[in-house]
This record gives C-alpha cells, sequence and structure tokens, in this order.
C-alpha cells in the first residue's frame, strides 16, 4: 500500500508539480500554475463535484465492471459500489484525497450499521462520529491513513475532530463557498434563503431578485475576472482559460451566473444535494430534502459488502494503467482531469487507456468548456479506436445536478 505523506506540500509532491507545470517558473503563467499548486496540495473536495448518478448511467454501470476512476472526494466510487462492480481502482495524486478515500471506505466496513455511517458523513454537530473514528474506524485503517486524521493542527485538534463539527465546511472549497457566502452578505444578499424555496418557480424567483444581479456588482466582477480567484473551486489557470472561452465577452462572470444558475433553478431543492452544500453548506436533514444515494440505507449493505473491492493508489491514472494487463478495464472515469493536460499528456493518457480497454469499454469525463477537450488533439491511431456518443452525452449533461461543468463526454471503444 502507497504511503502517505499527510503534510507534503506542492514543492515536495513531485506528481502533482508534473501535472500542473507547464510554464516556466518566472513567467505570468508559471506564477499562476505554482500559486494553484500551492493551494490545491492541500484537502481540496470534502465532497466530489461530478453526479455520481449520471455517471452511473452513462457508463451503463453492471456488475463486475472494472473501473479505473480519479478519487477526488470519494463520494463517487462509494456511489459505483452499490451497482457491485468487480473491481475499482481509485487513483489521485492529492495525498489529502488518498487519506480521506481510505478512511471513507474503512468507515463503511466497520461502522455497526447505516446509522452510523449517516451520521458520521451526512450530519453536523455530532461529536459522537469521534468515539465511532476511535473505536471503529481508526483500528483499520493503514498506517499512515490512521497518522494522517491523528495529527493535530496549530489549535491541538486533531484532524478528524472536523466530523464532529461539518466537514464539508473544510478544504479549498468548503473555504471558497464560505468565502463566497461572505461576499454576498456584504451585498445584503442571505444565499442560504435560497434554501427555503418549495418549487421550482420559487427557486427560479429567489435567483433572478437576490444572486444574478450579483454578478453586475463592481467587486464581484473584478474578482471574477482573476484567475486566482477561482483556485478555490480547484480551477487551475488551464481551466479558467476554457471558462472564458465560453464567454462572448472573454470574462468569467457570465459563465459562473449560467451555471450557478443551472444549479439553483433546474433541480428541485429536495432532490439536488449539490445546491445544499453550495447554498446552505450542509447535507439537507430527512425532512428537507435527500441526501446522496451512496449513504441511503437502501444502498447501504451492497456498498459495505463490496467495499473490499477498493484499492487507493497515490498515482497517475497514467502510471496506474500502464501496470494493468491488456484489456482488463470495463470502465474509465476521469472527471475534468483533461483540461489540466498538454497533447503530449493526453496521448500518454489515451495510449493506455486503449491498451487496456475491454471491449465494449467506455471512458466519461467533464470539460469546462462545452467541447470535448481531446478532439482534433489525439493521434489518429488511438482516435480511431474510439467512438464519441454525442447524443447521450449531451442529454447527460443535462441531467448533472451538480452544474458547474460545460459538458459531459462519453466515449466506447469499438469493436
Amino acid at each position: 500500500m502507497t504511503e502517505i505523506v499527510p503534510d507534503a506540500g506542492f514543492g515536495k509532491n513531485r506528481k502533482l508539480k508534473s501535472a500542473l507545470l507547464q510554464h516556466r517558473p518566472l513567467s505570468r503563467q508559471g506564477f499562476s500554475e505554482r500559486l494553484f499548486g500551492l493551494l490545491f496540495s492541500g484537502l481540496v473536495y470534502p465532497q466530489i463535484w461530478e453526479d455520481p448518478a449520471v455517471d452511473m448511467e452513462a457508463m451503463q454501470l453492471q456488475p463486475g465492471h472494472r473501473i479505473v476512476t480519479i478519487g477526488s472526494g470519494g463520494c463517487n466510487m462509494l456511489a459505483y459500489l452499490s451497482r457491485k462492480p468487480e473491481r475499482i481502482d481509485v487513483v489521485d495524486l492529492n495525498p489529502h484525497h488518498i487519506a480521506l478515500n481510505r478512511m471513507k471506505l474503512a468507515a463503511f466496513r466497520h461502522l455497526p450499521d447505516h446509522a452510523s455511517i449517516a451520521r458520521f458523513m451526512a450530519e453536523e454537530q455530532q461529536s459522537e462520529n469521534i468515539r465511532l473514528f476511535d473505536s471503529h474506524i481508526a483500528p483499520n485503517l493503514d498506517e499512515a491513513t490512521r497518522r494522517y486524521w491523528n495529527a493535530r493542527n496549530l489549535t491541538g485538534r486533531r484532524r478528524i475532530a472536523v466530523f464532529a463539527r461539518n466537514f464539508y465546511r473544510t478544504g479549498l472549497l468548503g473555504r471558497f463557498i464560505a468565502v463566497s457566502h461572505m461576499l454576498a452578505r456584504l451585498h445584503g444578499v442571505k444565499l442560504n434563503g435560497l434554501i427555503e424555496a418549495r418549487t421550482l418557480d420559487e427557486q427560479r424567483q429567489f435567483f433572478d431578485a437576490h444572486i444574478a444581479p450579483l454578478f453586475d456588482k463592481p467587486a464581484i466582477r473584478w474578482l471574477t475576472n482573476r484567475k486566482s480567484s477561482l483556485f478555490g473551486l480547484g480551477i487551475p489557470p488551464q481551466q479558467y482559460d476554457e471558462l472564458a472561452s465560453v464567454s462572448q465577452t472573454g470574462t468569467i462572470a457570465p459563465v459562473l451566473r449560467e451555471r450557478l444558475e443551472k444549479l439553483a433553478c433546474h433541480f428541485p431543492m429536495q432532490e439536488n444535494y449539490f445546491a445544499w452544500q453550495a447554498f446552505a453548506r450542509r447535507y439537507p436533514r430527512a425532512d428537507e430534502g435527500a441526501l446522496p444515494d451512496y449513504l441511503k440505507a437502501d444502498y447501504y449493505e451492497t456498498i459495505r459488502d463490496h467495499a473490499a473491492c477498493v484499492q487507493v493508489h497515490h498515482e497517475s491514472f497514467t502510471v496506474l494503467l500502464s501496470g494493468k494487463q491488456a484489456g482488463s478495464v470495463d470502465r474509465f472515469v476521469l472527471l475534468d482531469a483533461q483540461d489540466w493536460m498538454t497533447d503530449r499528456q493526453l496521448n500518454a493518457l489515451w495510449t493506455e487507456i486503449s491498451r487496456t480497454a475491454a471491449p465494449g469499454a467506455r471512458v466519461i469525463f467533464r470539460t469546462a468548456a462545452e467541447k470535448s477537450v481531446i478532439e482534433g488533439r489525439l493521434q489518429p491511431a488511438i482516435a480511431g479506436q474510439w467512438t464519441y456518443l454525442a447524443e447521450p452525452s449531451a442529454a447527460l449533461h443535462l441531467k448533472d445536478r451538480s452544474a458547474i461543468y460545460g459538458g459531459f463526454h462519453i466515449y466506447e471503444k469499438r469493436a
């Protein structure tokens, strides 16, 4: 099992550096990449921001499938377990995400029941979660992961203590959402007012009256015109440029407004836990709305019983695949990682994907802009092995409740 370096900063994480850095250190682009890398080297995503329900429909996920996925916050691989796959390999370059994925798996395998899982992962202000960790989870973790969660911060609290408060307010994304709420309040808007809406019409009214006008405020327009302002969303400089290219004005504010509108207005609040995280900074309670599927009682036993089929690797997607046999993977989940990649990195990745793909294998990913990022960039010999499923890609993009991406894409291996 790969050793975790709990506090490895960007300067020490060679794998993350090689994925991010494309320009000279003293160039404007190089400075921006290194600033993002410093921020991205800590915990970024307490919750994944890709809709697993859309993923599983796109993959046509079936029992016995073998999956390789990027880990991020770990919600996706737990959801996939509900379909009884044969194996899931989780990869991530961020050691904090590695520790989070391994801890979530141990929680499902060793907490006593579904109620304790829901309390541990979904409810806030639960001091009992620390006892659950110490008695049920910690003894079943590898030494590096256990050391990570027991490590103390500058105030003397253990890392695991965040699960006694509200874990989803932590990490780079959690802090970004907190700052967004603060900026809205400075302009007289309480974003959590959206959770009071009971219909899509009421959600639309709240957005139009309170949220949309924020994007015309000079301070917010100034902030959103700077790449570093969106690092808190986990958006690197390369992805910012993709987002800006979507807008007719060449600025990011109209794009953010459009995607926040989808998050706020296109799905009932009672069915969209992503909107709860953005606007309430927590999950809904039982009488308020639905939790992610992987936290529902209906799937608990299946996920618990299949959690042992997951292996978590502190490694890049390409390197992990290079060690696999030809034709040994059925489904590949790339999240939005390709938005960061050079042509050389893309071709190296898809060379390994093509080699390891089983007949009928599918690859899914998301992009900041609408267009698939690999079109016209892969070598013909590689691209010719894959068919782009344009219609289901477009249809499923509309169903993605996280709402923050410009495109969702499905590729299928040709016979």
